[in-house]
């Protein structure tokens, strides 16, 4: 998405007693999560399972990992991943930012060496992002909603930028479909607060049928 497309919303302010009060859609939105992360466990547990063979085989070390992330409010919660970087790679990190490519509170590298093979398949691929339906089937996470924020990244964010903790952050979201880490973190920023001001479930359905077109022709992740 090109950033003229963004101006319209450079400046979202979001009602959040409005937001809050959507207890309907909140409901099911949640009954929705639920099922569907239920379901996706069950029946992607034959790829879980070699998508696992191939990260021990590759280096023997563990297959999962989890990160300390902040969700609705400001909440912490571990959010899960397949390991998709060196087991040091949070060691590591301090020496590449210096190389890091987008402006403001995230880090992205496009040839981050902390990545192994296997990484950069599940990675371009999104498979690496898939148990976080153990978080939705838990309620730390919805299927679409903002990117869950590490907290280093909140401690940088201005009262505007913060305004993307009003709702459960999301497996998939507008801004993972329109472009991920092509988009800077501005215009992120901008993609979720347009999300969470016109969302509804049919929105939520076609952010998902993006997303699964995404997973089957990758976009900029990496």
């Amino acid at each position: 998405m090109q950033r003229g497309q963004l101006d319209e919303y450079q400046t979202i302010h979001l009602d959040r007693d409005r937001i809050d009060h959507r207890y309907i859609y909140r409901s099911l939105k949640r009954i929705v999560d639920f099922f569907f992360s239920l379901g996706g466990l069950i029946l992607l547990l034959p790829l879980f399972l070699i998508v696992a063979l191939l990260i021990k085989l590759e280096d023997h070390g563990a297959i999962f990992y989890k990160q300390k992330r902040l969700g609705r409010g400001g909440k912490v919660f571990y959010m899960y991943k397949f390991r998709s970087m060196c087991m040091d790679a949070e060691e590591k990190l301090a020496e590449l930012k210096k190389y890091n490519e987008v402006e403001g509170a995230m880090f992205k590298m496009k040839h981050d060496p902390r990545v192994t093979r296997i990484g950069r398949f599940i990675r371009k691929t999104s498979i690496d992002e898939l148990p976080q339906l153990c978080n939705v089937l838990m309620g730390h996470m919805s299927l679409v909603g903002p990117r869950p924020p590490l907290p280093n990244e909140v401690a940088q964010y201005s009262d505007y930028d913060k305004q993307r903790l009003y709702v459960t952050p999301g497996c998939t979201g507008l801004w993972q479909v329109s472009g991920r880490n092509e988009v800077g973190f501005n215009e992120m920023v901008t993609l979720d607060l347009k999300y969470i001001q016109k969302s509804n479930l049919l929105y939520d359905f076609a952010i998902i049928l993006k997303t699964i077109k995404i997973m089957i022709v990758p976009n900029g992740a990496y």
